[in-house]
């Protein structure tokens, strides 16, 4: 049921994950474009999540070139497209949750380096980024989760995408405070206010049209969000664990599938860390890190009644989950709480 366990991933230390670093590098292309699949594309969120995989590790000069690949491929609108092969897109919708990732990548960035000129570099990249996205939030608080290529309106508001935003928007609000950019800072902070509280009350109000309750992300995203206070917690907790953990492997992607994940368990061991149950979020970083070929590169998975890795694939951004989980875990780094705790203050 397990698979061969024969990782010599040492979470505990950045030396011990530097092979990942150099994995994630050694996909970037010569334009900063991170690929996260077979066939060389990717999709913005994905790509900024190895880029705070290399950051976390020091590989500042290709963290910065990733970073600086969104700044100029970043449409008027503040979008960007869905995905991407080098600069090219290849489907031209615009997912919000896509547009405001940028702000939670460069204050990691600031995090690490403690230089506020970084902030004054993206600022205008994250700010379009947000009021993009903050372009489509309805009256109950929620965020369209996608344009058309026609600039149609998707009307469905996803609570992982609404959850990852809010996040997105707490970064925001951060590097305004640093720059002293009161007036979207007061706005924004009304807007995720608002977000929030839906999060926080999701009941006919998110996955309308396609119920994704059967996915963990819709679980254990919230919980990163910052969205609930700690006696709502149970309600989620008690799903992930009881639909979607194996005990011995990780986290399951969806409730009915015998496939654990690398990315969902990493990201769910950081949601129990930010819950203070330590010994659990460890568990699940280890079952994480378990799941590697031979030169200890994760796949993106594992079959468990099959008894296979797959899809046989090995992401970019499922390292990058790896080394953001350690780092919140083992506090191996300045930026190691971004995760865990508000980042500004109120």
């Amino acid at each position: 049921m397990t698979p061969p366990n024969f990782s010599k991933i040492d979470p505990s230390t950045l030396e011990g994950m530097k092979h990942l670093g150099k994995f994630i590098s050694t996909i970037q292309l010569t334009s900063g474009a991170i690929p996260s699949n077979k066939n060389g594309s990717h999709d913005p969120w994905d790509h900024l999540e190895a880029v705070m995989g290399l950051a976390t590790l020091g590989f500042n000069e290709e963290a910065r070139k990733g970073l600086e690949w969104m700044k100029l491929n970043q449409n008027d609108d503040g979008s960007w497209f869905d995905s991407y092969h080098n600069s090219e897109p290849l489907a031209l919708n615009k997912q919000s949750n896509f547009s405001t990732y940028i702000a939670v990548a460069v204050w990691h960035y600031y995090l690490l380096k403690n230089d506020p000129n970084i902030l004054e570099y993206f600022w205008e990249t994250v700010k379009k980024g947000i009021i993009f996205a903050l372009s489509l939030q309805d009256e109950n608080g929620a965020i369209a989760w996608n344009l058309d290529e026609a600039d149609t309106t998707d009307k469905d508001y996803l609570l992982t995408g609404c959850s990852s935003i809010a996040k997105s928007l707490e970064c925001a609000i951060a590097i305004c405070q640093v720059l002293n950019k009161t007036d979207f800072q007061a706005d924004w902070m009304q807007s995720h206010s608002r977000l929030l509280k839906a999060i926080a009350n999701p009941e006919g109000t998110f996955d309308l049209t396609k119920d994704r309750s059967r996915f963990s992300m819709d679980w254990y995203y919230p919980i990163l969000s910052g969205a609930y206070l700690n006696e709502n917690y149970t309600k989620l907790t008690t799903k992930l664990e009881s639909e979607f953990w194996v005990d011995g492997l990780g986290i399951k992607c969806v409730s009915d599938e015998p496939w654990v994940t690398v990315a969902e368990t990493s990201e769910c061991s950081i949601a129990y860390k930010k819950l203070g149950n330590e010994q659990f979020a460890n568990e699940l970083l280890l079952n994480a890190i378990a799941i590697v070929d031979e030169n200890n590169i994760p796949f993106m998975g594992w079959q468990f009644e099959e008894k296979i890795y797959w899809p046989d694939e090995k992401p970019s951004w499922t390292s990058a989950a790896c080394i953001l989980a350690a780092d919140a875990n083992n506090t191996l780094t300045a930026a190691s709480s971004l995760f865990l705790n508000r980042q500004f203050s109120s």
